[in-house]
Order: structure tokens, then C-alpha cells, then sequence
């Protein structure tokens, strides 16, 4: 298993305590520093080589925002706050997640689930290649290729810069943002309805106000700002 090494920053001592505890619960994660200010943390940014950034917004001082802006080149941030009001300012900034506290086991799982993920997706550096025809892409994964049939493509989840094609069999990682891949005509059967979900319309089976069902097992949450396109999949 890879190291992932990251660091905790939060003025709230209970705080850091908590989000310490639960990251040393997965034994993938290395702590290479916890701070109580954006001024100490970047002391460390200069000089190792950090995965994960788990952020407070609200520091006395520079912000967890005004932090990431300085730490672009930190792969992950995730930030952890009780302002749930600086979440849109804070996915411009290229954010994995963001949780609002109290935090909770379960939702810091979900997290590094999507951590994982994404470093896997990350490592194998996937390339979405070329259409062959009109219903088959050819996916990059590792020093191979390999065929994907649209029609068979669940939904599409966005993690950063990649793009997760789900199958009811498998899941393939391609290395371009889910907006770029709705913009094309490959994926014009398919419908965003959240953030990071977009799903194909024919494999649709229920849909209400919270969850869109699939004509598998698998479900995908709908997004606030994405009802009005729950319309297109009636």
C-alpha cells in the first residue's frame, strides 16, 4: 500500500484532536505535521513532498482558503469547517471534498474512499483515447487499452481532474474533468445531476428529489442545483 502523507490544520485544539484520531484509523495515511495556523503549516509545504491537505476555512490569520491558494500544488485538499457558506469559493480552488462539522466517522470514510481513488486514479495516469465507432471508446489504463461500450456506462463521477466511467462490472478512470467529457458527442446521452454526477439516461430506472435509482443496484445523489435536469431523464 502507498503512503499517502498529509497534514492537519485547525485553531481548534478538540478540532485537530478529532480530525487526528480519525486519520490514524487508516493505515495509508502518514501525519507529517498538525498545526494550529496556515503560517506554520506552509513551513512544511516548503520542504516535503505533502499528499493531503485537511484544512480548517475559519484560522485566526491567513484562512484555510488563503492557504490552498499558496498550496496549488499540494494533489488533494480537504477542507473540514462549520461555514458551510465557503463551499463554493472553496471547489475553485481545486477541492477534493468538503465536509462540515461536527465530523463524523462515517462521512470521513466517504472521504478517504475518495482519497484512495483518486491517487489510484492519479498513479495510473488513465487517458481517455479515441471513439471507435459510435458506441465504443478506448480507455488508457497502465501500459494497456482497453474497449468500453458507451451503452454499458452507468454514470460518469467526477474525482478532480479525472473522470470515473462506472459499469455494472467495473469502473475505468479517465484522465479528463467530467465537464469536458459532457461537452462531448460521445457522452450526449448523458445527464449531469450533480456536482460530481452526471448518469445515462436509458439506464435510468427511478428518480426522486434526493436519489436517481439505476437499472442495477446502484444509486447517485442529486444535487440541489441540478433539479431542473432531473426534467430530462422523465
Amino acid at each position: 500500500m502507498d503512503v499517502i502523507n498529509c497534514i492537519i490544520v485547525d485553531d481548534d485544539e478538540i478540532d485537530r484532536l478529532m480530525v487526528t484520531s480519525f486519520v490514524k484509523k487508516f493505515p495509508e495515511f502518514k501525519i507529517n505535521g498538525i498545526f494550529e495556523d496556515a503560517e506554520m503549516a506552509l513551513q512544511v509545504l516548503d520542504v516535503q513532498d505533502i499528499d493531503v491537505l485537511f484544512l480548517d476555512i475559519d484560522m485566526p490569520g491567513e484562512s484555510g482558503l488563503e492557504l490552498r491558494k499558496k498550496a496549488l500544488h499540494i494533489p488533494v485538499c480537504i477542507f473540514i469547517t462549520s461555514h458551510p457558506e465557503h463551499a463554493v469559493e472553496s471547489f475553485g480552488l481545486e477541492t477534493l471534498d468538503f465536509i462540515v462539522k461536527p465530523l463524523k466517522m462515517e462521512r470521513f470514510a466517504d472521504t478517504v474512499r475518495r482519497i484512495s481513488e483518486f491517487m489510484e486514479v492519479r498513479k495510473k495516469a488513465s487517458l481517455y483515447e479515441a471513439s471507435l465507432g459510435a458506441d465504443v471508446i478506448v480507455v488508457k489504463e497502465g501500459h494497456g487499452q482497453i474497449k468500453v461500450k458507451l451503452h454499458e456506462i452507468l454514470y460518469l463521477e467526477a474525482l478532480k481532474d479525472y473522470t470515473l466511467l462506472v459499469t455494472e462490472k467495473s469502473r475505468h478512470c479517465v484522465l479528463s474533468n467530467l465537464g469536458s467529457l459532457l461537452n462531448s458527442e460521445h457522452f450526449g446521452s448523458f445527464v449531469r445531476v450533480h456536482r460530481s454526477f452526471a448518469v445515462q439516461k436509458q439506464r435510468v430506472r427511478r428518480v426522486t428529489a434526493a436519489e436517481i435509482e439505476m437499472d442495477t443496484t446502484a444509486t447517485v445523489p442529486v444535487g440541489r442545483s441540478f433539479k431542473d435536469n432531473l426534467m430530462l431523464l422523465l
